[in-house]
């Protein structure tokens, strides 16, 4: 089976979308499919529309987004139809919806995603406020890549259904297969029975993982860390990340760290060390399509707490791998949870136990390479999956 991998973007920068494109390829590969890569690709007009966003955003009181400008993406097919002209391949696949909308070809597409543009439209900041035209745009180009598909995987059960619901697509030809953790494993279930007992019983460690400090709940992290203190759990948070952008001194429970870059060894090693000490991982998100750092603690077997938003759901399950909150959770729901599980220590350790299982059955690329080959094999027939 050959695939033509069509990215907006280099294919092999494992620092964008926080790797997910990179080990999705590397996924697929693993599964013995050949890729042949197309990307990256050119923005024509990025002068223009670069102007034309900066002026709109500065001037008007609505956003406007010019990676969903159709000049924009119907460049992106052209492209793309150039590249595919004397090419041997099964199928056209991408992990976004963005460069194939428009494409003219007599080969299936395939995209596999964490979103549809209705699912991101008012969640994230950076998609609210939108003007008319993006929001056409937006869901014009949408409609256009779920009609000429021939499959839609999403990587939850949340955006699967925002894709049949808002844009009427034939449920048969979306499915859900979700996202790995971005990182390389080869842990066993004897390592994280030893990653757990290295875990102090009188000390909670709590971990923010994130960039975005508001977005991902870091306002809530750090109360549920103080109250804890103040119940008389010893508890401490490390961030990793972004800085705490609060007026007030932090207390010294809490251990801010900045960014820590997974590419390099260095980085890498120092992250899988934090992670394997910390008890949770805490991200009481405000908006999230879908999480692969949920993914990546569960692989140490690092159980998460999180708001039931997006496409979380499908990530963490209830005493299985983690607790899901409400966005309107107060504190009080978070350390209840955490002082429970102190208290009868040997749950604690059977949940980080099966948060592991979770990782290794289900949330990782091998698993997730090996759905999407069948998958793939169903759509273009067994022979060429063999070529």
């Amino acid at each position: 089976m050959k695939l033509g991998y069509v990215t907006v973007f280099d294919p092999n920068n494992i620092k964008y979308h926080s790797g997910t494109p990179y080990y999705m390829a590397k996924a697929l590969q693993a599964q013995s499919i050949s890729l042949e890569y197309l990307g990256p690709l050119k923005e024509n007009f990025s002068l223009l529309f670069k102007a034309k966003q900066y002026l709109h955003n500065h001037l008007f009181s609505k956003r406007y987004r010019r990676d969903r400008e159709p000049l924009i993406l119907k460049g992106y097919a052209y492209q793309v139809s150039k590249k595919l002209s004397g090419t041997d391949i099964d199928v056209v696949f991408s992990p976004s919806s963005l460069p194939i909308a428009y494409l003219e070809c007599n080969k299936p597409i395939v995209f596999w995603r964490d979103a549809t543009f209705s699912g991101l439209k008012d969640f994230y900041v950076d998609c609210s406020n939108l003007c008319e035209q993006t929001i056409r745009a937006g869901h014009a180009h949408e409609q256009a890549a779920l009609n000429k598909c021939r499959l839609a995987i999403y990587s939850s059960e949340w955006a699967a259904k925002m894709a049949i619901n808002d844009y009427q697509v034939d449920p048969s030809k979306v499915k859900v297969v979700p996202f790995g953790a971005n990182i390389e494993c080869n842990r066993t279930v004897d390592d994280i029975k030893k990653i757990v007992d290295a875990r102090p019983i009188d000390k909670c460690k709590l971990l923010f993982l994130g960039v975005y400090w508001t977005r991902k709940g870091g306002d809530v992290a750090l109360k549920v860390t103080k109250e804890l203190n103040k119940l008389g759990l010893d508890t401490e948070l490390t961030v990793i990340g972004c800085q705490p952008p609060i007026k007030e001194t932090l207390p010294g429970f809490v251990k801010p760290l900045g960014f820590i870059s997974k590419s390099t060894t260095q980085g890498r090693e120092q992250l899988d060390r934090i992670i394997a000490e910390s008890h949770f991982l805490i991200l009481p998100v405000q908006a999230e399509c879908y999480g692969v750092v949920f993914c990546e603690a569960n692989s140490f077997g690092v159980p998460c707490l999180t708001s039931n938003v997006g496409g979380i759901p499908t990530i963490i399950k209830r005493d299985v791998n983690g607790k899901l909150f409400s966005k309107q959770a107060n504190t009080d729901e978070y350390c209840q949870y955490i002082c429970n599980l102190f208290d009868k220590y040997s749950e604690y350790k059977e949940l980080a136990l099966s948060s592991f299982n979770e990782y290794q059955t289900r949330l990782n690329w091998t698993v997730a390479g090996q759905s999407v080959k069948k998958l793939l094999t169903e759509v273009i027939g067994p022979k060429a999956s063999y070529k």
